[in-house]
Order: structure tokens, then C-alpha cells, then sequence
């Protein structure tokens, strides 16, 4: 009789934790989605490939950049070109993915050192991305950067 009471007690709960299991998988593997486009984004960025940066930023895509110029997707990609600017490298730390449905929030820290008009740098700060799913893709719709000096 106990059994049968803990047993009737527990089945409905089984549908609730497959839920739970499914949302838990799907939040890992939009993270690693995530990540792996902003690992995809530093690449383009080294690279000038305007078109593979084009592919994870939605149509609407705005960019306040580290002097705190805003850019819109067009603007963003034009500079991108600009082969006077020679990132060599492009690390990120500290990063976070923070899930709210299909929209989510990436920070993290930077490091992107190279050469611009044939002078070196080195800069050093943290940005603010901002994406959102459509269509079962996650698109960047906003990033803003900040130097840290």
C-alpha cells in the first residue's frame, strides 16, 4: 500500500523532471552555441572576413565601440575591412553566458593586440554582447565595448 502511494505520488513528477532535463540540455548547448560564435567572431575579426561576422549578427546589429562610437551592421562591417588595423590576436576571459529564453548576455574580458597604421597595441577591456534567437539561430543584435586602462 505504501509503495502504491509513494508510486502515485512520484509519476507525476516524472513528466517535470524530463522538462527540467531537456531546458538544463538546451541551456548547455545554446552556452556552447554562444561561445563558440564569439570564438567565430574573434576569428573573423583577425581575419577582415566581413562575411563570416556578417552571418552571426542580425540585420539590426548595433556596436558602441571602445571610443564610443555607435556603428550599425554596415558601419561595423566596413571597418572590419579596413586592413590598416592588423589584429594578430584576440583572447577572451572571464566569460559568462546568461540565458533568458531566447534571448542571452555574454561579458567577458579582452585582450586584442596588433598593429594599427603600422604602430603596435595592445588593448585591454571587457564588452557586452547581446543576442537573440530567431528561427532556431542565435543572432548578435547589440555589442558595446569599454577599455580598461
Amino acid at each position: 500500500m505504501i509503495r502504491t502511494l509513494a508510486l502515485a505520488l512520484l509519476l507525476p513528477a516524472f513528466p517535470l523532471l524530463a522538462v527540467a532535463q531537456t531546458k538544463a540540455t538546451n541551456s548547455a548547448d545554446d552556452r556552447s552555441m554562444i561561445l563558440a560564435l564569439e570564438s567565430a567572431w574573434n576569428q573573423a575579426e583577425i581575419h577582415h572576413d566581413a562575411n563570416a561576422a556578417a552571418s552571426i549578427m542580425a540585420d539590426t546589429f548595433i556596436s558602441v565601440d571602445h571610443h564610443g562610437v555607435i556603428q550599425n551592421k554596415s558601419q561595423y562591417l566596413a571597418g572590419l575591412k579596413d586592413l590598416s588595423f592588423k589584429p594578430t590576436e584576440i583572447a577572451n576571459s572571464e566569460t559568462s553566458v546568461y540565458l533568458y529564453g531566447d534571448a542571452a548576455i555574454v561579458t567577458s574580458a579582452y585582450r586584442t593586440k596588433g598593429t594599427d597604421g603600422g604602430k603596435p597595441f595592445v588593448h585591454r577591456g571587457r564588452f557586452t554582447d547581446t543576442w537573440i534567437k530567431r528561427n532556431g539561430e542565435w543572432k548578435c543584435v547589440a555589442d558595446q565595448e569599454t577599455l580598461i586602462h
